[in-house]
This record gives C-alpha cells, sequence and structure tokens, in this order.
C-alpha cells in the first residue's frame, strides 16, 4: 500500500489530502490562510492523517501545489496549481473536456487533453472581481453569511447586474444599489449571474466544447451552480468537495511519482 499527500497552499486556505494508491481518499483537512505556509502546511498534514488514521512517515511521497508551494520543506516536488487542477477534476469527472476552477483569487478556464493533462488554460487574475473573493466582499458589505449567499440569489427573479470587472468599481455599483433601494436578494443574484458570465468568456477562450467540471470553493455555493448551467450551455458536473479538488490533484500526481520513483528503485543494480 503507498500512501501520499497533496497540499494546495492558496491565498485563502490550505487545503491537505491523503490518498491511498487504490484511489481511496483517507483524510481531508483545512486551514484558513495565515502567513507561516510552512507551519500551515504541517498542521493540515496532520489533521489529515489523523483522520485517516495515519503516522507522517507513512506518507511515501508529498506534493505541494499553489501560491505558497515553494514554502514546504517536506515536500517532494511541486507543481502549479493549474496543473493540479486540472489533473483532480479529471480523476474525479472523466467524462469532461474543460474545468472552470473558482477560487479565493482567481477563476481558471482550463481545457483538458488525454489524462488529465493541460491543453490550453486561460486565468483572470488580473482582478478579484471574477473570482470567490468578490463574493466574501458583496457579503460582507450587505452583511450576509458567506455561506448564504448561494441560497439568497436563487430566491431572486430580478438581478441586477454588475457590470464592472474592477472589484473596486463593482463594489461601487453594490453600494450604488443600495442606496436605490434594491433587494439584497436581487443584489446577490447580480453578483453571481456577472461571475457566470465573466467564466462563460474565459471557456470560450479555451473553445468549451462538452461536459465542464466545475470545481473550487465557489462551486460550494448552489446558486453559482444554477447559473454556471443555466449560462453555459453544457452539462455540468460538481464533484463531492470540490475545494479539495486542486489538493486531490497533487495528491494523484504525487502517487504517480512515487510510482516511478519505487520501479526506478527496483530496477537499478
Amino acid at each position: 500500500m503507498r500512501i501520499t499527500l497533496g497540499l494546495d497552499l492558496g491565498s485563502g486556505s490550505v487545503k491537505a489530502v491523503v490518498l491511498r494508491d487504490d484511489g481511496r481518499v483517507l483524510g481531508r483537512a483545512i486551514r484558513r490562510a495565515r502567513a507561516d505556509f510552512e507551519g500551515l502546511a504541517r498542521d493540515a498534514r496532520q489533521e489529515a492523517l489523523d483522520a485517516a488514521g495515519l503516522r507522517v512517515g507513512d506518507v511515501a511521497y508529498t506534493a505541494t501545489t499553489g501560491l505558497g508551494r515553494y514554502s514546504v520543506s517536506f515536500r517532494d516536488v511541486q507543481m502549479t496549481d493549474v496543473t493540479a487542477v486540472a489533473k483532480g477534476a479529471w480523476y474525479l469527472a472523466r467524462d469532461a473536456t474543460c474545468v472552470l476552477d473558482m477560487g479565493a483569487q482567481s477563476t481558471r478556464a482550463i481545457r483538458l487533453g488525454e489524462g488529465g493533462k493541460v491543453r490550453e488554460f486561460h486565468t483572470n487574475e488580473k482582478c478579484a472581481a471574477g473570482s470567490g473573493a468578490f463574493l466574501v466582499r458583496a457579503a460582507r458589505y450587505l452583511e450576509i453569511p458567506l455561506e448564504s449567499l448561494g441560497e439568497i440569489s436563487i430566491e431572486s427573479q430580478s438581478p441586477r447586474m454588475i457590470s464592472s470587472v474592477c472589484a473596486v468599481l463593482a463594489e461601487s455599483e453594490i453600494i450604488n444599489h443600495v442606496s436605490d433601494g434594491v433587494a439584497v436578494k436581487d443584489i446577490v443574484r447580480g453578483v453571481r449571474e456577472s461571475l457566470a458570465d465573466r467564466a462563460l468568456t474565459q471557456l470560450r477562450k479555451v473553445r468549451m466544447d462538452g461536459p465542464l467540471a466545475l470545481v473550487g470553493g465557489v462551486a460550494l455555493q448552489r446558486g453559482m451552480i444554477e447559473a454556471c448551467r443555466r449560462k453555459l450551455g453544457v452539462p455540468v458536473i460538481v464533484p463531492d468537495e470540490p475545494q479539495y479538488v486542486t489538493a486531490l490533484g497533487a495528491a494523484v500526481l504525487a502517487l504517480q511519482r512515487a510510482a516511478k520513483r519505487a520501479a526506478e528503485m527496483q530496477s537499478a543494480p
């Protein structure tokens, strides 16, 4: 039995996934991001291993990805989050031809190749108005729990669209809507519809032409899922625990690396 660990060190949170070589996820953990990526990675690793009933010495290979991937001294390999999320999405949704990864600071559209390889991708990293961070800012200003946004948006029949592509200007639009007496549910739905429209623009750039895997923390929002399914015009697959898909992809790639290393050691004279 071979055990690997995938660590996704993002700007909003750090996720850990413990994977066994038969494909079973044995443990997961998520921690809010802080400046000390090394310490945070160790904490997330320990929590995931505790959930799996394992020890650090049981891990054959550790792969890191995300913003803080270079900060982890105990890693065996690091990889870009685009590579990791593509592999994780393919692992869970083999029918998907593209991936939409909606995270805290960026949204990525990825076209998949054979075996979950990245054929092409497009990201919105220049502005938070197209990512989960904008949902956080909207929830904070409107004084509603972030986890309630999706349900509240579903109640609306008259969305007020947010046209600005800049997060600061988009927030000003929200303020103007509030001043004009627009219902909160209509503002929230406008935010979600705007995010879905921007995602569609990105997906067109990678030539989306088949089923889509929707992953990342924003995929936990039911209203966002509904908007994507309505606007994108293709089947939308949302894996269980979509916020862990990038960490899972890192763990899957770690399994491949660990198997290769073991084979090389066996064949060595």
